[in-house]
């Protein structure tokens, strides 16, 4: 695997490789099989396969938050050989942003909902990344994962709004046995914080058997907010049944989700660790 750590290097490397295609899988590091299966498909799919490692500063408005977000650089590294990544690319912070970026990258109404309420310049600090990313790497396609519902969506609409020539792929959530969601932030869990962040997930299963049994968003919402708000370690921040294209909340079912597929998403605070998680309900 070659790593590289500037920008003119990694584009270099890639532009002698032309015409091979490029399957690209863009992280903040501390990976997990999530990752690694994104990975394995880019690779699967693809002549190439690339992974970034960028813990990108300007996304995050809590400072501790970025402080704390872990980083094992060697860990994440033996892993990617693992799987046969081709190229890793890891950046400083002074290599992607040697001075703070005078454009912003505003995404309308998919950025002020959900994330966007409690987040406040989180989508134009991804905008202006994967912009960056997208722009050096060059990638035929680029992989995803669903946990992060939201910021899918987000960066389709830049993809589409500002023309970048890739195809987006967005695979399914990977999950532990217990259905907690594969993430970096999961690290960052005590022991006891550990067994209790499952039911984040079962308070959205509990969901999604409402609103496909009885077609009542209401009650499915008030029922996943009991159970997260009965364990008294968890903060809620939100959580909000929406059109799964628009990101727009849905309070009754007036259409099929044949045509209008829905998305349960959730955002909860155990401890200091912000977990977030989503289920998508589509016929």
């Amino acid at each position: 695997m070659k790593i590289f750590t500037q920008i003119n290097e990694v584009r270099n490397y890639l532009k002698r490789q032309y015409p091979a295609t490029v399957g690209f899988v863009p992280t903040m590091g501390a990976l997990h099989k999530g990752h690694l299966t994104l990975l394995e498909r880019a690779k699967a799919e693809n002549e190439i396969a690339i992974c970034s490692i960028f813990v990108n500063p300007i996304q995050f408005n809590n400072a501790q938050d970025l402080q704390y977000y872990p980083r094992p650089f060697e860990q994440d590294v033996v892993l990617l050989e693992k799987v046969n990544c081709d190229v890793l690319f890891a950046p400083s912070e002074a290599e992607m942003y040697p001075q703070i970026p005078a454009i912003s990258v505003q995404v309308g109404k998919l950025g002020e909902v959900m994330e966007g309420k409690y987040r406040a310049g989180h989508f134009n600090g991804v905008g202006v990344v994967v912009c960056k990313l997208f722009n050096i790497v060059r990638p035929n396609v680029a992989y995803f994962g669903q946990k992060d519902l939201q910021q899918c969506a987000v960066i389709r609409q830049v993809v589409e709004d500002m023309s970048i020539d890739l195809e987006l792929k967005i695979c399914p959530t990977l999950r532990e046995n217990d259905g907690l969601a594969m993430s970096s932030r999961n690290l960052r869990l005590s022991p006891t914080q550990r067994q209790i962040a499952p039911l984040i997930y079962q308070a959205l299963q509990t969901a999604e058997k409402i609103i496909r049994e009885e077609q009542n968003l209401a009650k499915a919402q008030a029922e996943a907010v009991r159970m997260i708000e009965q364990e008294s370690a968890f903060r809620l921040e939100y959580l909000e049944i929406v059109n799964l294209r628009s990101l727009e909340e849905m309070k009754e079912m007036n259409k099929t989700l044949q045509t209008e597929p829905l998305a349960i998403c959730v955002a909860a605070h155990l401890g200091n660790v912000r977990l977030i998680d989503n289920v998508v309900l589509e016929n």
